[in-house]
């Protein structure tokens, strides 16, 4: 199994390919990386963007690209995702540089958790935000996430986990 193509009003969520890799590296040798792990080597973002791939066939979600349908530009990437190290499934997200302020991140996880929620039937979804991420704690807010205070976080980091309702 691989990502299924979703697309929304503006937004198409597709399997990543090879030629996304680079995208993502460049992302984290940057400070923009600050809330996602910090700067990561090579290695380090390769098996991340393997993770996200390599979930699909053996627990039936993962990762997505995020392009731009109008232009095919990519925006970013959302995930429906359980790393070894996350207590729970996350709904997480991206956006590369140039792209924020566009409601892109929004659309996309909005997508991405309808999809979680309906066709792989997930009960539950949480989003492990660094609690200086100004943003994405309002893109969280704004899908309607509550913050729960009393959710494990991945390896005891100091983050908030905001847990996302189905409907």
């Amino acid at each position: 199994m691989q990502a299924p193509i979703i697309r929304t009003e503006r937004l198409t969520l597709r399997p990543y390919t090879l030629d996304d890799f680079p995208h993502l590296l460049d992302l984290y040798q940057t400070d923009r990386a600050a809330f996602i792990g910090g700067r990561l080597s090579q290695r380090q973002v390769w098996d991340g963007f393997m993770n996200c791939i390599g979930q699909w066939p053996v627990l039936g979600f993962g990762g997505w690209a995020v392009e731009d349908s109008a232009s095919g530009a990519l925006v970013g990437e959302v995930a429906v995702h359980r790393p070894v190290d996350y207590p729970e499934t996350e709904l997480g997200w991206l956006l590369f540089e140039g792209f924020e302020g566009k409601g892109y991140a929004h659309e996309a996880a909005e997508a991405a958790r309808h999809w979680a929620f309906g066709e792989a039937q997930l009960e539950t979804l949480v989003s492990y935000i660094d609690r200086d991420n100004h943003r994405s704690i309002r893109v969280a807010e704004r899908l309607g996430a509550v913050l729960d205070g009393q959710a494990a976080t991945p390896n005891g980091d100091p983050c908030f986990v905001f847990r996302h309702r189905n409907g």
